[in-house]
């Protein structure tokens, strides 16, 4: 590229000025620019106007100029005509885990760019529960070997989840105000989701928190929100009152109303987002400037069925808002919030040069995405080499677990000389004050499993100390009903240490030691035999392949868990339903509206056993 450097990749402060400096001269004619791609219609976002007949201009990855074509006084070394096509800003994402897609960052472009998606907040505490030391450095990664897809890193606030968590990452005043300084591409606090620990002064994260909501006011970066089940008007009133900016866990109209009227930027989701919008329209909501559309968590299994954030916007138009309205909830809405604007979110001077190109504007039917001044695909097909990154060790070696588990590290002894124990018991996604308690038979000293009521166990493997402590106790409707059989995944939200389920204390060993060999993913055992596995071998969470590769080595886990008898019970949640329990590793997080939960043994919580509300704890058995 003519006059561009690699200065273009980042936004760093020194080399911005630079940057700028070359548009300005650009932009006057008094440089020649690299190319213009002159297209039918344009969408200006900001006035939400289609502008006929218009001229994109280029220098390096950024955009100089926009007009009328043949307007532009300056000479241009590539002209490119689009008019039989729609151009409207590379649509960005406000709040998304790309750990979640199981793909490392520069796969994960690969999948979503031909979608439109060009920039993505990243929503950063899977990894930096991983390692939060390295946290920045794994998320600049790819986009300095050159990978097209802007990525703005949102350090977590959940590092660690609660107090009650430990290894991986810690960060507080001191990490955030660094992460902050140091790059202009950080936008802010990832999703501040330990509400107790916000308000109440004597909770054990309230210094820790704090000094991260500190540090990002004093950078005037954005405090992201996490307000699941907040539904109280004062409860919500003190949530923003404490700084939070935003809200992706509305399930309904009228929380989404109340959370807007408190100043709270709305962050829609896919499965809520039709029928909030319905909502919203039939009450007569005119203003969405405090809207965004957010995928949060999405699987490269799910991507390649359904599509991106394009998918996103085309549920929000079939929902009933106008095309136009629907685009500005995915470039300048979320842009305009994470104070983005001069990089991203609209087809304007300055910005990176992210286009889509549409053939049909209402069906959403995208011909060509254009990022960094270049065109990076052809409908479905993803054009530019994906840049080869070996990744070091300490992104690929983060199951740490010095010698095999044991089936006696998933024994429950009991009381001597006792027939039967009392048990905590939890089910998938409990969200109640109080736990269950059963009464379990005791065969042999230790309490047993009662598949007969749907009780099996399940545990927590630390896979960071290299000891494997266990903490372990009963659940009740989910797991594998079928003998010897278990299922492991080293993705467990959010502090993602391994979490297995099974029938058998030998088959969950089995199933945790599958994941200490392979470095992550997940492992099913079924009677004894390990039957399949799924490997993320970067930071247990994400694979260094083509999305097509890991959704097959999926598509295999879920044909041998399909013959497995997995117990199941309803619970009002949702997230919940029969079948593959998938879900499990969503079940492991321990921030609002959770109270019990297991989570690795701690100082805090000998046994793993704790309600992060108030920081009780509670024996497993009694």
């Amino acid at each position: 590229m003519t006059d561009a450097t690699a200065t273009d990749l980042l936004v760093e402060a020194a080399s911005e000025v630079g940057v700028r400096q070359r548009l300005a001269l650009v932009a006057l004619g008094k440089r020649r620019a690299d190319r213009s791609v002159r297209v039918g219609r344009l969408l200006d976002v900001h006035g939400r106007a289609w502008h006929d007949d218009q001229e994109i201009v280029i220098s390096g990855r950024r955009i100089a100029w926009v007009g009328p074509a043949g307007a532009y006084p300056g000479a241009v070394a590539e002209r490119l005509d689009r008019r039989h096509l729609s151009a409207v800003p590379g649509f960005g994402e406000v709040h998304k885990h790309i750990e979640s897609s199981h793909l490392t960052p520069e796969y994960e472009a690969a999948l979503v760019l031909p979608h439109g998606n060009t920039w993505t907040c990243e929503a950063s505490h899977e990894f930096s529960n991983v390692n939060g030391p390295k946290n920045l450095e794994f998320w600049l990664t790819a986009r300095l070997a050159g990978s097209p897809m802007k990525i703005f890193p949102l350090p977590g606030s959940a590092v660690p989840p609660t107090a009650y968590e430990w290894g991986g990452g810690h960060f507080g005043y001191d990490e955030q105000q660094s992460f902050l300084k140091q790059q202009l591409m950080v936008a802010g606090l990832d999703e501040v989701m330990d509400w107790p620990a916000v308000w109440n002064p004597e909770n054990p994260s309230y210094e820790r928190l704090w000094g991260m909501i500190r540090a990002t006011f004093e950078q005037r970066g954005v405090i992201e929100g996490h307000a699941a089940g907040m539904r109280a008007i004062t409860d919500i009133n003190a949530f923003a009152a404490a700084g939070m900016a935003s809200d992706h866990e509305a399930w309904t109209t009228e929380e989404v109303q109340d959370k807007l009227r408190r100043g709270l930027f709305m962050e829609l989701r896919p499965h809520s987002l039709p029928d909030i919008i319905k909502g919203l329209l039939a009450a007569g909501q005119q203003d969405w400037s405090q809207f965004a559309l957010c995928t949060d968590d999405r699987s490269c299994s799910d991507t390649l069925k359904l599509g991106a954030t394009d998918h996103n916007v085309r549920l929000a138009i079939e929902a009933g808002l106008p095309p136009e309205i629907a685009i500005q909830l995915v470039t300048i809405n979320p842009a305009r919030h994470m104070r983005l604007t001069p990089w991203v979110g609209s087809i304007a001077p300055g910005r990176f040069a992210d286009l889509v190109l549409l053939d049909d504007v209402q069906k959403l039917a995208i011909a060509e995405v254009w990022a960094d001044g270049v065109q990076v695909s052809a409908g479905p097909k993803f054009l530019p080499p994906i840049p080869r990154i070996d990744w070091p060790v300490w992104a690929t070696q983060t199951v740490n677990i010095a010698e095999l588990i044991a089936a006696d590290a998933f024994a429950i002894p009991a009381a001597p000389g006792r027939q039967t124990m009392q048990a905590a018991v939890l089910r998938p996604f409990h969200w109640s004050d109080d736990f269950i308690t059963m009464d379990l038979p005791v065969r042999d000293g230790l309490v047993q499993r009662d598949d007969t009521r749907n009780v099996t166990k399940f545990a927590i493997v630390d896979r960071f100390s290299g000891e494997g402590k266990t903490s372990k106790m009963f659940w009740l409707g989910t797991g594998p009903k079928t003998p010897d059989t278990a299922l492991a995944c080293t993705m467990g939200h959010d502090k993602h240490n391994i979490w297995v389920v099974g029938s058998s204390d030998a088959a969950m060993a089995q199933a945790v030691n599958a994941l200490r060999q392979t470095q992550g993913g997940w492992a099913l055992v079924r009677q004894g035999e390990l039957v399949s596995t799924v490997v993320y071998e970067v930071g247990g969470l994400m694979s260094c392949r083509p999305a097509e590769a890991v959704d097959a080595e999926m598509q295999a886990l879920y044909a041998e868990g399909a013959k497995i008898d997995w117990m199941y019970e309803p619970t009002f949640s949702p997230r919940w339903w029969p079948g593959f329990p998938e879900r499990l590793a969503f079940a492991t997080l321990t921030c609002a509206p959770w109270r019990w939960v297991l989570v690795a043994p701690s100082p805090l919580a000998p046994e793993g056993f704790v309600n992060v509300s108030t920081g009780n704890t509670h024996p497993i058995v009694w």
